[in-house]
């Protein structure tokens, strides 16, 4: 998967531009993790929880890749119902074939 595979022609300017800033972060791990919860998700978010997302693509890529992958903890004020979300969404207990 190279890209956004959700259509954005629902969607309010607001969260078109959020899906579009989820896909291009820049670090590429980073796109297909935010990008593909974001494809999911941006539809459903509450505009609370919009705010929260838009917060977690404002930090830097390698910071946010050691929080969720759990090399570095996560700062508490990040560790919202958002955040777990966007975590639990890519944990994977059994191999992926």
């Amino acid at each position: 998967m190279s890209g956004t595979t959700r259509t954005s022609a629902d969607l309010s300017p607001r969260r078109r531009r959020t899906l579009f800033r989820a896909w291009h972060r820049g670090m590429r791990e980073m796109d297909l993790i935010m990008g593909r919860f974001a494809d999911a998700e941006i539809g459903t978010l509450t505009e609370t929880e919009l705010d929260t997302f838009e917060l977690l693509i404002e930090v830097p890529d390698r910071d946010l890749f050691r929080w969720l992958t759990g090399e570095d903890e996560t700062p508490e004020n990040y560790d919202t119902p958002v955040y777990r979300r966007l975590k639990s969404f890519h944990k994977h207990d059994a191999p992926i074939h």
